[in-house]
């Protein structure tokens, strides 16, 4: 089969389309699917460069994210036949995840546990529902499962052009609040603006932090009222100490990644001073892909998707989300 294989780490350039690598064999508990789409994460970036106390074993096919049709079923496994539409929820229980400890789905076919598998509703193309594990699966844990916003929030999203970004500003919004949203072009600015953000941030040429408090609060703060309710922060980085300047008294600072750098500068009066909430949110669950299918199924929602790109121009696709060139996901169909 073809598929995308990571032969050494380092840099993009470990990163091979390989047209004859070895079909997967099915076995006990498992099915083959034929994967039908796939989509990039930055987690797939760090895959790629290596991080420290993860040893991948190589090759690797990589990809977290993905959908396809049962074309084979092994012994043990109940309630599914061949021909089935699938999302893959990429946490094998046994051995981790897909496309970091056992092959992922930048491939024509994937090897998957019976109980990794969630059934794909009628009205949900494969390419919407691999847009949703890893990006929008951990935007509805952190902001409905959690119950972190209400209606009239104000809620600043940073990062907001990506997977996650995207997927938070759409549910924000479904929530009622009103969604600030931070990004890096004008051209990234208006299309949040199309996907519904009320205010949207150029964060290169703005100090979104004394925005937030200047729009919102009393510049200097002295009646603990300036700020937003909610402040989403998956960058870390050198983004970490101003979130915590702008979330008013009481208000919560949402924490689902560290893209930027996971080890900040803190300053923490002003989690005692304001007695901010800092959140964290880990992952996602299988009921979390449900209920965004039927939203999609609904028409409440619709993954937002920049590329389509064939199997042999995947490795093209991961280098935009590692310069960051992407407005929501980027779906590979092999």
């Amino acid at each position: 089969m073809k598929a995308v294989v990571l032969e050494q780490q380092g840099s993009l350039e470990g990163l091979k389309y390989v047209p004859d690598f070895p079909d997967p064999v099915v076995k006990q508990g498992h099915v083959v699917i034929r994967v039908k789409a796939a989509s990039f994460n930055y987690h797939d970036v760090f895959t790629v460069r290596g991080m420290p106390g993860i040893k991948v074993p190589l090759p690797m096919i990589i990809g977290l994210d993905m959908a396809g049709e049962i074309i084979e079923i092994g012994p043990g496994v109940d309630g599914w036949q061949i021909g089935n539409r699938v999302l893959v929820n990429p946490l094998n229980l046994e051995r981790g995840l897909m496309g970091e400890m056992m092959h992922g789905g930048l491939a024509e076919k994937c090897l998957v546990a019976q109980h990794q598998l969630i059934r794909i509703p009628d009205g949900v193309t494969y390419e919407d529902a691999a847009s949703l594990p890893v990006a929008y699966g951990t935007a509805h844990r952190m902001l409905i499962t959690h119950k972190t916003v209400k209606p009239g929030d104000q809620v600043l999203v940073l990062g907001a052009s990506g997977g996650v970004g995207t997927g938070c500003v759409i549910l924000a919004k479904m929530l009622g609040a009103t969604v600030i949203a931070c990004a890096s072009s004008a051209d990234k600015l208006k299309r949040l603006k199309e996907l519904g953000a009320d205010e949207v941030i150029n964060y290169k040429e703005v100090d979104f932090s004394r925005w937030a408090v200047e729009k919102y609060g009393k510049p200097q703060r002295r009646s603990y009222e300036g700020g937003v309710d909610v402040l989403i922060n998956f960058t870390g980085g050198d983004t970490w100490q101003p979130s915590l300047r702008c979330v008013k008294r009481g208000g919560k600072i949402l924490v689902c990644g560290a893209t930027a750098g996971y080890d900040p500068k803190e300053d923490l009066r002003y989690i005692w001073s304001f007695e901010l909430q800092i959140i964290g949110s880990n992952s996602f669950y299988d009921d979390n892909l449900q209920a965004l299918m039927q939203f999609i199924e609904q028409g409440r929602m619709k993954p937002v998707v920049d590329k389509v790109l064939p199997l042999d121009r995947a490795v093209e696709g991961l280098r935009m989300i590692e310069n960051r060139e992407v407005f929501g996901k980027i779906v590979v169909t092999p």
